[in-house]
């Protein structure tokens, strides 16, 4: 192997790479010769930007589920996240879609996840998840008429969104779209999830810390997402749920600290930011929102039979994959036979509409204008070919 070819490979092997000790730990962290970078900035956005307002839906007095909303005319674009995110998980993506097209969005917040409250956190059924998005639509606009309704889930979301239009919970239903998951290999991943969530951070010294982790392992590739979206996998640690250790610690952990390629003067842009909020905010952890381990019983029930499902949807669909090699016989064949529509998103992860936002929104612009359900705006028009 030529040293181009192995600087190559080490390049590509970068990015997949878990995230490097902290400064002392290793030759990789100190500090590098060559002139100063540009320091990232890895600081929270405002959800605000993306969505003009949110409100709590209360169904049955008991249940509050949280959902973010943008636009006001239009089909309704009904955004379902994946496992562990929240409906902030969609703010760049629904900042961009409402500029291409008329459409009013709303992105919730899922049972267990986010801002919502209910009296059963532990639930997560595909029965219970697909009932809780038929009731939040119906409870929003009890007192108007529906607009048409457009389904959009990710990963989980787009599984429970399969089994929402199945059950006809959703009348107004005129299509879905369905981002980065097929039953075949959802299901093989599931054998090594487990092992994924153990080797997550427990803790986050601060939210910087965890937009900075998410987005240098690649989990988040695009940072403006990450930014805004972070916040809302994450709650602040109550003071008993902080052991003492870690209390005393001045500097982060490996799990904390992620060294940057532009450091000056020996320090990371995690330390500088831990620095500035530790004089406002002292002993402030974060710890994930949701115990994704705890959730394992409902996996199967999410994927299993999805494919023939989504199949026998009977609305325009569409899938949105990271790659060709996520899909599975089914679909394979459902696809040749023009049962949907399929269209392949590179360059990103599986969170790919937080990594691609601008592509995604433009594919989702496409499908709407496509099949007559939308209005462009801005004079966008749909790519062609379409598929």
């Amino acid at each position: 192997m030529s040293s181009f070819e192995r600087k190559l490979l080490m390049k590509s092997l970068g990015s997949s790479l878990p995230p490097m000790p902290p400064p002392g730990g290793s030759s990789a962290s100190k500090k590098r010769k060559g002139p100063p970078g540009r320091r990232k900035d890895y600081s929270l956005l405002q959800w605000s930007d993306y969505f003009t307002s949110s409100q709590d839906v209360k169904v049955d007095d008991d249940n509050i589920f949280r959902i973010y909303e943008r636009g006001s005319e239009g089909p309704l674009v009904f955004l379902i996240h994946g496992g562990g995110f929240s409906g902030l998980t969609w703010a760049v993506l629904c900042a961009t879609l409402t500029k291409l097209v008329k459409c009013r969005t709303v992105a919730m917040d899922v049972r267990g996840h986010g801002n919502t409250k209910t009296t059963d956190e532990d639930d997560l059924s595909a029965d219970r998840l697909a009932s809780d998005i038929g009731n939040i639509i119906s409870t929003l606009y009890k007192d108007t008429e529906v607009p048409p309704t457009i389904l959009v889930g990710h990963s989980m979301g787009g599984a429970i969104s399969v089994h929402s239009a199945i059950k006809n919970l959703v009348p107004s239903l005129v299509g879905m779209i369905v981002i980065d998951v097929v039953e075949g290999t959802a299901l093989e991943a599931l054998h090594s999830m487990q092992s994924f969530l153990k080797g997550r951070p427990s803790h986050f010294k601060s939210i910087e810390y965890a937009i900075e982790w998410v987005n240098r392992t690649g989990q988040i590739r695009n940072l403006e997402s990450a930014r805004v979206s972070m916040i809302g996998q994450l709650r602040e640690m109550e003071e008993h749920e902080v052991p003492q250790s870690i209390k005393e610690r001045e500097i982060p952990d490996a799990a904390n600290t992620i060294a940057e390629e532009d450091e000056e003067d020996g320090e990371t842009s995690s330390e500088s930011n831990a620095k500035a909020i530790s004089k406002e905010k002292p002993n402030q952890y974060y710890t994930w929102r949701i115990d994704l381990s705890k959730t394992e019983s409902f996996w199967k029930g999410w994927f299993q039979g999805m494919s023939s499902l989504f199949l026998s949807v009977p609305v325009p669909k569409m899938l949105l994959l990271a790659g060709v090699d996520r899909l599975d016989k089914d679909l394979a064949v459902g696809q040749m036979q023009g049962k949907f529509q399929m269209q392949i998103i590179g360059n990103c992860g599986h969170t790919m509409h937080e990594d691609q936002p601008q592509k995604v929104a433009e594919a989702i612009a496409t499908f709407l204008l496509r099949h007559k359900m939308a209005e462009s705006l801005s004079g966008f028009e749909r790519p062609f070919p379409c598929c």
